[in-house]
């Protein structure tokens, strides 16, 4: 699978060379991943025409199928029988639906992969909880794959192995009234059920359903997953008409957006319907990733669950959202985060898709992690860390939400004011900052900044809503704070640091400039940005922070943090350092996975991603960089011509009217 190429090159990881010389495991890599979703329940396809990832019935579900964090986990293949790597992997333009060319010495078959989406035909179901309004579509919980053979002739297989509750609890298949052509895998104490339908004759041994056959030219067939009381389709034409219907879905979704018309417009199109794709329907919640446990390092422990949503997502998906045109989502998924914070005092950094609030972290020790990275986590501990910054994300989503809705309903003032209290509450004490350290607790710099806007948009709000006593008293709190910031967390370069008394550096501080702490043409954000730029880079992308200057309760090392790598894009255009913002940002895009996908980091030194993925906040981040770049190129040709050459909205996308960007 070619990747275009870029201004940076980088040499892609075999599966045979992923996991470092420790380790004789072959993984494909992450990055080469196809992404699939409806809403409710997302999947990992990967180049060999197998689904190792998917869970059922909603995305932080116990896995179906979990190859990707163990061989005996559970898989689907679709494929040609004895070829193992496609011609071409590639989404139907507009789409979340992967369509993968086959090529073999006989001939040639197309395989088409989609989690189907469908007219709401549940009116009637009253058990089905939305927390935001229904759309007249909605997941029709089934995975359909259609198999075209377009020339020659060649041999098929499919394999469909589903093993519940992450790998433990193998399947028993049974025919249905469909005789030879469906089955029902089920366990004896597991809730989930699956259904395979196909017009191919299915055999099953042990916990395996397969098929055989030979396709010849013209030939066409289908395979349909389904679970959760959905009626399967039961003929190929069927199956081709679910695959419209839901490929026509995403394109007319998409044509709601507004894209600059710019070579890049394809990268903002596809990070766009990968949120989306993140976004857990019923609820509006964005989760962090479709993944848990994909790891920071081959090998190492860094390993996560972020199939969660966390409230500092919360601003830089409304921005990204808002400036591409989907105020819908932006709405639904800040009507979720009111909902959850509109009756707590003390709220979390991050809570479950569907609103929960306990997220006990244990560790799956009956897998063997991906590449060999133990431990496997499911559940996230972090939920329950103070984190200090988490005020300021959702008071920046407030302030966001009411310029671009124009208004605040009752539930909103009732939140400032509390979560405002809380920020002057705690801002003098420290956290585990917005790295989430399991290490000693610091007086992060981020963290203050980030509980200074808190008070500096509550201050905004209440000037503009006409309680002219509470913004005063709020302004002179959100002076207190920025002058403890610039008294304690900068060093005698005039450089933001880590943590007070630190001379380390921390990618965090580049959202200084994004957040308007300081005006961009203020040396301390000037130095702090050239500071990261040169020194807290491996081969020009950005690290959070070194490993050896932190405690962050891990060992081992982690790769570049691709958020902070366009966090840096943002910044450098902030500062005005226009051709470096630009050429950053092109190496980066080259970066992408072989679909345009990102997971959380990318190898320095291998451009390999690691990390759960696709990973939200990454290709929020990559809106963000864009727009700004494309913005910036904007005003360098009007400048140069004497005429406005762009077309990114500037009511959005710039000055005060962007409080994070």
């Amino acid at each position: 699978m070619a990747k275009r190429s870029g201004t940076g090159k980088r040499k892609r990881l075999t599966s045979q060379q992923l996991g470092g010389t420790s380790s004789a495991v072959r993984s494909t890599p992450i990055g080469d991943y196809g992404f699939l979703s409806d809403g409710e329940v997302s999947a990992l396809l990967s180049p060999n025409g197998a689904i190792e990832w998917m869970c059922v019935p909603r995305f932080d579900a116990p896995s179906v199928f979990g190859r990707i964090l163990g061989r005996g986990a559970g898989a689907f293949r679709v494929a040609p029988a004895d070829v193992l790597v496609p011609v071409e992997m590639r989404y139907l333009p507009g789409t979340m639906i992967i369509e993968t060319s086959w090529g073999t010495p006989t001939g040639w078959i197309i395989v088409r992969d989609a989690l189907v989406i469908g007219p709401w035909h549940h009116e009637e179901d009253r058990s089905r909880t939305y927390r935001r309004t229904p759309n007249d579509y909605e997941a029709e919980h089934m995975l359909i794959r259609t198999i075209r053979c377009v020339s020659g002739e060649v041999q098929t297989t499919m394999d469909c192995e589903p093993v519940f509750d992450y790998g433990q609890k193998h399947a028993a298949w049974e025919y249905t009234e469909g005789g030879y052509y469906s089955g029902t895998a089920t366990t004896e104490d597991d809730p989930v059920t699956v259904t395979l339908t196909s017009d191919m004759k299915l055999g099953f041994e042990g916990g395996q359903a397969s098929s055989r056959t030979l396709l010849k030219q013209g030939d066409t067939r289908f395979v349909c997953l389904s679970w959760g009381g959905a009626v399967p389709v039961r003929t190929y034409e069927e199956a081709y008409e679910k695959q419209v219907w839901t490929a026509h879905h995403w394109q007319h979704w998409l044509a709601r957006g507004r894209f600059p018309d710019h070579p890049w417009r394809g990268y903002l199109q596809r990070s766009a319907l990968t949120l989306k794709g993140l976004t857990y329907a019923p609820t509006g919640a964005i989760a962090a990733a479709g993944s848990t446990s994909l790891p920071e390092t081959p090998g190492g422990n860094r390993n996560y669950d972020y199939r969660y949503t966390w409230i500092r997502d919360a601003t830089f998906a409304l921005w990204g959202l808002y400036s591409l045109g989907f105020d819908w989502e932006a709405v639904d998924f800040f009507a979720f985060i009111a909902d959850l914070v509109a009756d707590q005092q003390d709220i979390q950094i991050m809570y479950g898709i569907g609103g929960e609030k306990e997220l006990t972290e244990r560790e799956l020790d009956w897998l063997p992690g991906y590449a060999n990275s133990r431990p496997v986590r499911v559940g996230n501990a972090a939920y329950a860390q103070r984190q200090h910054d988490v005020w300021g994300a959702l008071l920046d989503s407030v302030y966001l939400h009411f310029k671009a809705a124009d208004h605040l309903d009752s539930r909103i003032w009732g939140i400032l004011d509390a979560q405002v209290t809380e920020a002057l509450k705690y801002w003098r004490e420290p956290d585990a900052g917005i790295w989430e350290v399991r290490g000693e607790l610091q007086h992060f710099t981020s963290s203050k900044i980030m509980c200074w806007v808190a008070v500096d948009r509550g201050a905004k709000i209440a000037r503009m809503t006409g309680e002219d006593g509470k913004a005063a008293e709020w302004e002179l709190a959100a002076q207190e704070i920025k002058d403890d910031v610039l008294a304690n967390g900068v060093d005698e370069r005039g450089v933001l640091t880590q943590y007070y008394g630190s001379k380390a550096l921390d990618a965090s501080a580049l959202l200084a400039p994004l957040v308007r702490f300081l005006p961009a043409d203020d040396p301390i954000i000037r130095n702090t940005v050239l500071a990261i730029a040169k020194e807290l880079t491996v081969n020009g992308l950005v690290l959070r922070y070194k490993v050896e200057e932190t405690d962050d309760g891990f060992a081992g090392e982690e790769g570049s943090f691709t958020i902070c790598s366009f966090w840096l894009v943002s910044a450098l255009c902030e500062i005005g350092e226009y051709d470096r913002a630009r050429k950053l940002c092109a190496r980066l895009l080259s970066f992408a996975g072989p679909l345009d996908l990102y997971a959380e980091e990318i190898d320095a030194h291998s451009g390999q991603h690691l990390g759960n993925f696709p990973q939200a906040f990454t290709h929020l981040a990559l809106i963000n960089a864009v727009l700004h770049v494309i913005k910036l190129e904007a005003e360098q040709q009007q400048a140069a011509s004497g005429a406005w050459a762009g077309s990114v909205d500037a009511d959005v996308s710039s000055g005060e009217d962007r409080p994070d960007a």
